[in-house]
């Protein structure tokens, strides 16, 4: 309850009342999310349903990389790459020229940019980075089977891309006024 010397003085003061109309204010919208950012929590929602789902439900910090595995291979179901297996006689080819029964799989570069996400994600959820299931060898094993096993069945070969040379952006400052850098020559007064 109001003390009877403040009564009237936020009127006084300039501060609003209630015989001054009111516009609401609306909360001040978020930045908009970056595409990665939108798909790294799309995924991490994605993947905390699918273990909420569980039966018994398994929460995300007692979740492991047996937890992960199971949700890529879930994950295939969806998959749009067609990934022949041993006995197809399309295996091994780069352009195959007809249809078969080979399933559709998730594609190697799909799942390690998820990954990538969910390991990204885990740990701005308060994951622990020393126990982020996501960068558990199991899961990197795994990865690198897939990729090997998908090079194989389409017959090209898995190659690793060269990083390429990041250039020093202090070599275009090296010339000074015409001398080089490191030498005793300088444009600065005696």
């Amino acid at each position: 309850m109001a003390s009877p010397s403040n009564k009237g003085k936020g009127i006084a003061e300039g501060s609003p009342s209630q015989s001054q109309p009111q516009q609401p204010r609306s909360p001040p919208n978020p930045p908009a999310l970056s595409r990665y950012e939108s798909q790294k929590k799309r995924d991490w929602n994605t993947f905390c349903q699918y273990l909420r789902n569980l039966q018994p439900p398994v929460h995300v910090s007692q979740c492991g990389s047996n937890h992960i595995l199971d949700f890529l291979q879930y994950l295939d179901q969806f998959g749009k790459t067609k990934v022949h297996v041993h006995g197809c006689v399309f295996f091994g080819q780069v352009e195959p020229s007809g249809q078969c029964n080979c399933p559709l799989k998730q594609a190697w570069g799909s799942l390690d940019a998820l990954i990538g996400r969910l390991r990204a994600a885990y740990e701005e959820n308060g994951g622990l980075p020393e126990r982020n299931p996501f960068a558990s060898g199991g899961i990197r094993v795994f990865l690198k089977e897939v990729r090997d096993s998908q090079a194989k069945a389409r017959g090209v070969p898995y190659k690793k891309r060269k990083k390429k040379k990041k250039r020093n952006p202090m070599r275009s400052h090296d010339v000074v006024g015409g001398g080089t850098a490191g030498t005793s020559s300088s444009n600065l007064p005696s």
